[in-house]
């Protein structure tokens, strides 16, 4: 049985906007604040990244000439925190517009760090009321934003009022102009009240922020750190630092990294070298510059070190954490090795709206594929640094070995045999030493080291293997009994998992006979 499908012809008419039936609702307050971001610290990168514009800002307009600062003040009894900074401001014309519009920034085409109009909503999840002030010359008052956030909330939880976007702010915002009393002509303040509960409580944590924010926000390097001058000419003019001098209550907040890092608890490695990266865009224009610090790479490094992994900067703020770029590595464990930035010179490699990656396109994509050799390099030392190392370790225990031998062979208490074959033991292991030695795996500096310690081994060995042996505890004991004594040390010997032990207990019997 066959259907026949009739077409359906349609007459024109012209096409009428949508004005009155567009609806955005009041949800997407939810998705731009506590939705938007995964971990709770990233409020303080978006607040940090706003005080870097404003303050460029102010110092493009000539009204900042000094250091651009940052002051976070964490009030744990009240659980409120203070985040004020000595940017452009906002004049009281601008103030509730700004502050209340969505997705409507005016960085947009700027060159700033945010320009999507969202970051600054980034506190309204985890706070009871979100409070923004400012003040900018010739005001003699300082305008005030406060938003109810535990209000804000009920309305997003019920499911009985249907608002609009416009009508749930209204419901949550207010604004007024307070006298300026003992406050700076020109600031910008947010400030968080009854912050909640969230992960051991680090929002309120002056140590947690200030380990977060030395990891992502743009300070500037400690003057410890014996690599900052060349990484510093290294980017130029071509990166944009704007340090902030950010001070958690009274610590100033400074980059991790030092001259050395703690790859264990009380064990070190030092930096050697700094590689400088400059990568190419798909126009042969500069899309990147970065740095790689080499170091022992003897194993991960802790997560405490907050400096481990090859991460990735856009205006001086970290994007995304220190696994960006694992995937690029033949195996992703060794990211965790390394300990390497990108500074994102190209406009086009944009980062996305959660600042936790970039969108995907060609410039990218590009930038990925100058990486992959860099990843692929650090690989290569960590993969040599385990061989030798490896190698290293089996020069050590093997040296022990000699030692042990030699030593059971000064006691003099085996038998011709037991001394013939530990005898020929110790030179197959000195043989073994030349061997490592020889490989060309390590080192040369290392090399020559070793060397020295086969070669100052073979001169005490040699002594012991050249002198009379006979243990004066043995020395007067009939020859029968003797060799009696000899084959029982022997197979303590024999028998013991630890030569070393079995000396000890071999060194106990010869005391008691003697």
């Amino acid at each position: 049985m066959s259907t026949n499908i009739v077409p359906i012809t349609l007459r024109e008419a012209p096409w009428q906007g949508l004005a009155d039936e567009i609806v955005i609702g009041k949800d997407i307050l939810e998705l731009l604040s506590s939705s938007m971001y995964v971990d709770s610290m990233t409020i303080y990168r978006e607040y940090a990244q706003n005080a870097a514009d404003s303050i460029d800002e102010a110092r493009a307009a000539g009204v900042l000439s000094g250091p651009g600062t940052m002051n976070i003040i964490v009030d744990v009894p009240a659980r409120n925190v203070k985040i004020l900074d000595n940017g452009m401001g906002l004049p009281h014309g601008e103030f509730a517009s700004r502050l209340t519009a969505f997705g409507a920034s005016k960085k947009r085409g700027t060159g700033s760090r945010g320009f999507r109009g969202v970051g600054r909503l980034a506190g309204i999840g985890y706070c009871q009321e979100l409070v923004f002030r400012s003040r900018v010359p010739g005001e003699s008052k300082v305008s005030e934003i406060r938003w109810d956030c535990k209000k804000l909330k009920n309305i997003l939880r019920s499911s009985e009022e249907h608002l609009d976007l416009r009508a749930a702010v209204e419901q949550v915002v207010e604004l007024r102009r307070i006298p300026a009393v003992n406050v700076p002509e020109r600031f910008f303040e947010v400030e968080m009240r009854g912050i909640i509960r969230h992960r051991n409580d680090q929002l309120l944590s002056a140590a947690a922020i200030t380990n977060y924010l030395s990891q992502v926000a743009p300070v500037p390097f400690s003057d410890d750190f014996p690599f900052r001058d060349r990484i510093l000419n290294h980017l130029g003019t071509k990166v944009r630092l704007s340090d902030l001098q950010i001070v958690v209550g009274d610590e100033k907040v400074f980059r991790p990294h030092q001259g050395a890092l703690e790859v264990a608890v009380g064990v070190f490695d030092h930096f050697t070298d700094v590689e400088l990266l400059n990568i190419e865009g798909i126009d042969g224009e500069t899309a990147c510059l970065g740095w790689v610090l080499h170091h022992g790479y003897t194993g991960a490094l802790p997560a405490g070190c907050n400096v481990r992994g090859l991460r990735v900067r856009c205006g001086n703020i970290q994007v995304g954490d220190d696994r960006m770029f694992e995937e690029l590595f033949p195996e992703a464990r060794f990211n965790g090795w390394s300990v390497g930035e990108l500074h994102v010179v190209d406009p086009r490699i944009i980062p996305n709206g959660r600042r936790d990656h970039f969108e995907q396109n060609v410039h990218f994509h590009n930038l990925l594929t100058h990486l992959t050799p860099v990843a692929r390099e650090i690989t290569r030392r960590c993969r040599t640094s385990s061989v030798q190392r490896k190698w290293l370790r089996d020069f050590e225990l093997k040296e022990i070995s000699i030692r042990e031998k030699a030593a059971i062979i000064k006691q003099g208490a085996i038998g011709r045999n037991d001394r013939y074959r530990l005898t020929e033991e110790i030179r197959a292991g000195l043989a073994f030493l030349d061997g490592i030695i020889s490989k060309g795996i390590l080192p040369s500096d290392i090399s020559a080291g070793l060397k020295k310690r086969r070669e100052r081994l073979e001169r005490e060995v040699s002594k012991i293997l050249q002198a009379p042996v006979r243990a004066s505890a043995l020395a007067d004991i009939p020859s029968p009994k003797r060799k009696a004594y000899e084959q029982v040390i022997g197979l303590i010997y024999e028998c013991s998992a630890s030569q070393a032990n079995a000396k000890l207990l071999v060194d106990k019997i010869l005391a008691r006979l003697n």
